[in-house]
C-alpha cells in the first residue's frame, strides 16, 4: 500500500484510502450508535412508549451527506482512472495474449516471451488479446488490471518505477487452471533490457509447432496439459509411445499410445477410457479435425514425449 511500482499507483491508492477511511468511519460510528441506542433506550417497565413524527432536517442530512460522500468517491476514482486511458504516443508496444492457461507477450516480428520484460521508467502500452475465453491481466504492484475479451481490442499502460520482479495474475475465472494462470513482470535497467531484447531476437523468433497451434485452436489444451499436470484428461507430455492402462467395454487393457491409438482416441473417444479419468467427457473430432491435421498433432506429441507418463 502506498508503494506502488508504477506511475498509476498513487491515484489508485488515494481513491482506495479515501473510500476505506469513509467506510471505517461509518462502520465504527454506526456500530457505536447502535450500542448506545440499545443501552440508552432499552425497554423499562412502566415507562410509556414515545411517538415521533417526521423530521425534514434529519431527512435532508441523511440524504445530503451520503450524496456528497458518493460524489467525492467518484471524484477520487475518476482522478485515478482517467490517466489509465491516455497512453503516451511514444510508449513502446507489447501485445499480451491470454489463453488457457497462460500469458504470452508478443514484442513483434514473431518475438514472444512467457514473461513481460520491460525497461524501467519507460512508458509501455500493453495491447490485450484472448485466444479462447475471457481472461484478465492483473499486475497488483502496478495497480493495473484489464480484461482480455475474445474479439475485443483493449489495452492498458503504465510506466514502471522500480527495477524488480512482480507477479502477474489472471483475475477473472477462466476454467480449471485459472488459479495457476500466472506470469512475471520483470523490470530491468535499460542496458540490461537491451541485452535481454538482443537475446530474444535470437531465440524468440521460433514459431510454435504447427501441431501445438492446431491443438490450441480446437480446444485440446483446455482438457489436456502439455507440462505433465493433470486436468480433465491425461496430459499430452510423455503420451506418445507410453504404455497406457485403458478401460474398454471388454474390461481393463494395456495399450501403447501409438499413432493408431491416438487416432482412435480422437475420432472414437469412448472406445477406451484412460484409467483414472471420467468416461464420455470428450466429443468425437471426426469432421472437425482432418487426418492431415491429426498427423501434424501426432508429430507434435512426439516432440514432448521424452518423459514417459
Amino acid at each position: 500500500m502506498f508503494s506502488g511500482a508504477s506511475n498509476l499507483a498513487a491515484g489508485v491508492d488515494k481513491a482506495f484510502a479515501f473510500i476505506f477511511t469513509i467506510a471505517l468511519i461509518f462502520i465504527v460510528g454506526i456500530t457505536a450508535f447502535m450500542i448506545y441506542t440499545v443501552i440508552r433506550f432499552n425497554r423499562k417497565k412502566g415507562k410509556p412508549a414515545m411517538q415521533f413524527s417526521g423530521s425534514t432536517k434529519l431527512e435532508v442530512i441523511w440524504t445530503g451527506v451520503p450524496l456528497i460522500l458518493v460524489l467525492l468517491m467518484f471524484y477520487f476514482g475518476w482522478v485515478g482512472f482517467a490517466p489509465m486511458r491516455k497512453p503516451p504516443k511514444d510508449a513502446m508496444t507489447v501485445t499480451a495474449i491470454g489463453r488457457k492457461w497462460e500469458f504470452e507477450f508478443d514484442y513483434g516480428n514473431g518475438m514472444k516471451s512467457k514473461q513481460l520484460v520491460l525497461p524501467v521508467n519507460k512508458a509501455v502500452k500493453i495491447n490485450l488479446r484472448s485466444e479462447d475465453v475471457n481472461h484478465s491481466l492483473s499486475i497488483p504492484a502496478f495497480r493495473v488490471k484489464e480484461d482480455l475479451i475474445p474479439g475485443y481490442n483493449d489495452f492498458l499502460w503504465f510506466i514502471p518505477s522500480y527495477v524488480g520482479t512482480f507477479q502477474i495474475f489472471c483475475s477473472e475465472y477462466c476454467g480449471l487452471l485459472h488459479s495457476a494462470m500466472m506470469s512475471k513482470a520483470v523490470i530491468l535497467n535499460q542496458p540490461d533490457y537491451d541485452k535481454w531484447f538482443d537475446e530474444l531476437k535470437k531465440t524468440g523468433t521460433k514459431p510454435d509447432h504447427p501441431g501445438l497451434i492446431i491443438s490450441r485452436n480446437i480446444g485440446c489444451l483446455a482438457c489436456h496439459s502439455i507440462d505433465g499436470s493433470k486436468l480433465v484428461g491425461p496430459t499430452f507430455k510423455g503420451l506418445f509411445g507410453s504404455v497406457r492402462n485403458e478401460i474398454t467395454p471388454g474390461g481393463p487393457k494395456t495399450m501403447t499410445a501409438d499413432s493408431v491409438f491416438i487416432k482412435r482416441a480422437v475420432y472414437e473417444p469412448d472406445a477406451e477410457t484412460a484409467q483414472g479419468f471420467g468416461k464420455s467427457l470428450m466429443k468425437s473430432y471426426r469432421g472437425t479435425l482432418s487426418e492431415a491435421d491429426l498427423r501434424t498433432v501426432i508429430e507434435y506429441l512426439k516432440t514432448i514425449s521424452s518423459e514417459k507418463k
